[in-house]
């Protein structure tokens, strides 16, 4: 039974929709769970959910990470041996053998120098990155980076495309994912310095790129990963998610404030805009894997209700099924021998 760490204190309204999310994936994906945070909030929501027959247990972290920490604080934090807040106390249950994932809505910041300190990275790997999943006209296209490093090398490039492909093709099942550079032109020559510096980098590495990308290809499906440094990530993850966002809510007020005709072609079509809705909706993937420290370590939204906890833990799962971490080692170390 694969084990999965729920960090209970992470989300903005925790820990009720991070336990009910880790309760909802113990019934449906047949998984084992640890709950870490403050037992006396977390125990008796559990109670409430009838979950005392499931595989799940308790580790109480008394201490919480917030967006408040920052700088020589957050980092005492994450590194002290003894740490008591629910970060490290979950992801030191990855390091030990005890689970085999470590699930947060909490701080990314946080989460990501905490993973660092007390898992360490994969070697070979200069910085971790974040991998979001995107909706495509044919699937998903995880973005690598969406946030950890707004500042890049064109090396750091070549790991993020390396990590993202194992990811996809282990996780995604994307056989021979396609990689692509998000530029301002398809061309060779088009893009930044950073951009001109990771092509041939990318070119010349045992991998299916296929050069530089604009956004227009990778909603339309023509790329698995898109590789980026972490500033044009997060601003590509903002405004797709506020676009979407914005889609949704103005053709919900045309149909609302519309005439008859309208409103009785709203109720007609509204089963394809619920489609479109869920597929467009964060929850359904729940979370981004830190691709690149030394365990599987998966970072969701601070808003995350209950479904997005249960889909992060699934991600987890797969991950951890498909032995990932193990495949990314392999592909890194690989790419070191040239």
């Amino acid at each position: 039974m694969t084990r999965i760490v729920v960090d209970a204190m992470g989300s903005d309204n925790y820990p009720a929709p991070d336990v009910q999310g880790a309760v909802m994936a113990v019934r449906e994906y047949g998984v084992e769970i640890t709950l870490v945070g403050d037992i006396s909030k977390i125990q008796p929501i559990l109670n409430s959910l009838d979950s005392g027959s499931l595989p799940i247990r308790v580790v109480n972290a008394p201490e919480i990470l917030t967006m408040h920490d920052k700088g020589e604080d957050l980092v005492m934090k994450a590194r002290h041996k003894e740490a008591q807040n629910s970060m490290a106390v979950g992801i030191d249950l990855v390091k030990s053998g005890e689970a085999d994932a470590f699930v947060t809505a909490g701080n990314t910041g946080a989460a990501m120098v905490t993973s660092l300190f007390r898992l360490g990275r994969i070697r070979g790997v200069d910085r971790p990155a974040l991998a979001g999943p995107f909706p495509t006209a044919t699937g998903i296209c995880n973005i690598v980076d969406i946030g950890a490093n707004p500042d890049c090398k064109p090396e750091n490039l070549l790991q993020f495309g390396i990590m993202g492909s194992v990811f996809s093709e282990r996780v995604r099942g994307v056989r021979n994912p396609r990689i692509g550079l998000i530029s301002n032109g398809e061309e060779a020559g088009k893009g930044s310095e950073l951009v001109k510096g990771a092509y041939p980098l990318l070119a010349n590495a045992k991998l299916n790129f296929i050069g530089n990308v604009e956004g227009k290809e990778i909603f339309n499906g023509g790329v698995d990963v898109a590789v980026t440094d972490g500033f044009t990530g997060n601003v590509f993850l903002k405004a797709t998610e506020a676009v979407a966002k914005l889609m949704i809510e103005k053709i919900r007020e045309t149909i609302k404030n519309g005439n008859l005709p309208t409103k009785v072609g709203g109720a007609l079509v509204r089963p394809a805009l619920g489609s479109i809705r869920k597929m467009l909706d964060p929850s359904e993937e729940g979370a981004a894997p830190l691709l690149g420290v030394n365990g599987l370590v998966f970072i969701g939204h601070g808003r995350s209700d209950a479904l997005a906890m249960k889909s992060a833990v699934r991600v987890a799962k797969e991950a951890a099924e498909a032995k990932v971490l193990d495949a990314m080692k392999s592909a890194i170390e690989e790419s070191l021998k040239k």
